[in-house]
C-alpha cells in the first residue's frame, strides 16, 4: 500500500453516489484532497461524505509547475499531479483517461476507480465487484464492456 495517494473529483463523486465512499481507504495509509478538488464537487451527498471522513486529508493546492501547467486538464488534476510530483512515492486516484497518461509520462502510479473496487474485492471489502461496477456505470462512470469485462475477470468474476 502506497504511503499517499491524492484523489481527483471523479472517484470521490462516483464512490459516494453508490454509497461505497470507505474504498478510497484502500488506494493508500493517507488519502488526500486539493481544495481545487474540493471545490469540484458540488453535489450533497459526496460533500457529506468527504465532510464526514476522518481519514479524508484536505490539502492547500500545490504550486503547479510549468510542465503540468501546459497540460490540457481541469485545474482540479493539475493540482492531483502537481502534489504527486512534489511527494514522491505518492500515488494518483483519477478516471479522466488524458489526465492518467499525463501522470504516467511523469512516472507517477495510477490507480482509477475501477482499480479500487478491484482492491476492494481483493481485500473483502466486498463481497463481489461486479455489483459495485454495474452500480458506477449506472451513475455516469463510462467503462466500456471489453474493460469492465477484463477487470472483472482480474478478481474471478
Amino acid at each position: 500500500m502506497a504511503e499517499a495517494a491524492v484523489v481527483n473529483s471523479s472517484p470521490l463523486i462516483a464512490l459516494a453516489a453508490i454509497g461505497h465512499f470507505d474504498i478510497l481507504r484502500l488506494a493508500a495509509r493517507s488519502v488526500v484532497v486539493t481544495e481545487a478538488v474540493k471545490t469540484e464537487v458540488t453535489d450533497d451527498r459526496s460533500r457529506q461524505a468527504m465532510a464526514s471522513c476522518t481519514w479524508l486529508r484536505q490539502v492547500p493546492n500545490p504550486p503547479i509547475p510549468p510542465r503540468i501547467a501546459g497540460f490540457d486538464l481541469g485545474a482540479g488534476e493539475k493540482t492531483v499531479l502537481a502534489w504527486a510530483v512534489a511527494h514522491p512515492g505518492a500515488d494518483v486516484v483519477l478516471d479522466d483517461r488524458a489526465a492518467r497518461r499525463f501522470a504516467l509520462d511523469l512516472g507517477l502510479r495510477v490507480r482509477g476507480t475501477l482499480g479500487l473496487v478491484l482492491l476492494a474485492k481483493r481485500h473483502a471489502v466486498i463481497p463481489a465487484a461486479r455489483p459495485v461496477v454495474e452500480q458506477l456505470r449506472a451513475t455516469g462512470l463510462y467503462l466500456s464492456d471489453k474493460l469492465m469485462s477484463q477487470a472483472l475477470a482480474l478478481v474471478g468474476e
